[in-house]
């Protein structure tokens, strides 16, 4: 089934509803990304810049990245969900800039970010070398990427099309939202990012950290109608783990 990158579009305006299958990628997921973020940022002692978030989506780390004292532009190829970001981070006071773009051609002058986040978004898009050719572009030398995406394994095989996406019973929406050919191997990108002069520091495996017997429960569950996707993700407490096997998360360094 070829993943269906139109949904955003279709349920973009209710991303930040917990009610909404989208919204499971906030729940525990945006806490468990940003708690490995940010003892990177403070372990190199990063503590402002300008930041840009890569598929930012609804705005979920954006946002995150804003409260931390960045200065964040946001972009990403939904029209929708870039008006509904626009929107939430009006009603809180944030100022983030929001455009409508891809990651394949990025409109920003070389150099011009202290610090890149791309989470969520590798594994769909169908040019990575493109991906990560513009992002060294747009990154000053010395600066950080921080990253995230799904492992072509077994285990995301099972979990993250099966489970999620195929089986009537568990899967959290009627359309493929991943395509399992298109996850990527961390040696795969360790060289992607290599080629493009970007060094890997520390990757770490993100996944939930919840039993598989609650995560079959709780997606079961969801699909019932008994509770909300956003009471999903918190049950399956996404964060970081040893293993690489389903996803993981990581930072480079942009080299001189």
């Amino acid at each position: 089934m070829p993943i269906d990158n139109e949904v955003y579009d279709r349920l973009g305006a209710g991303w930040w509803d917990e009610g909404n299958p989208l919204n499971m990628l906030h729940g525990s997921c945006t806490p468990g990304r940003m708690g490995f973020f940010r003892e990177i940022l403070d372990h190199r002692g990063v503590v402002g810049g300008r930041a840009l978030d890569v598929g930012c989506g609804a705005g979920f780390i954006a946002e995150e990245l804003a409260g931390a004292g960045f200065t964040v532009t946001g972009i990403d190829p939904s029209r929708v969900a870039i008006e509904t970001a626009r929107a939430h981070a009006g009603q809180h006071g944030l100022d983030i800039e929001y455009l409508v773009g891809a990651g394949e051609e990025l409109p920003f002058a070389d150099a011009t970010f202290d610090l890149v986040f791309c989470c969520d978004v590798l594994e769909h898009v169908r040019d990575l070398d493109r991906v990560i050719a513009e992002t060294a572009r747009v990154l000053r030398p010395g600066g950080l990427y921080l990253f995230d995406t799904i492992n072509r394994t077994w285990k995301s095989k099972v979990l993250a099309i099966k489970a999620m996406q195929e089986w009537r019973l568990t899967r959290i929406m009627d359309t493929a939202i991943h395509e399992w050919s298109m996850f990527i191997a961390p040696e795969e990108l360790a060289a992607t990012l290599d080629r493009y002069g970007m060094d890997v520091g520390e990757v770490v495996g993100l996944a939930p950290r919840a039993s598989w017997l609650t995560i079959l429960t709780a997606l079961g569950e969801t699909r019932r109608g008994r509770i909300s996707y956003g009471e999903l993700s918190r049950r399956l407490d996404f964060g970081r783990v040893t293993s690489l096997g389903l996803s993981y998360m990581g930072f480079a360094v942009r080299r001189p």
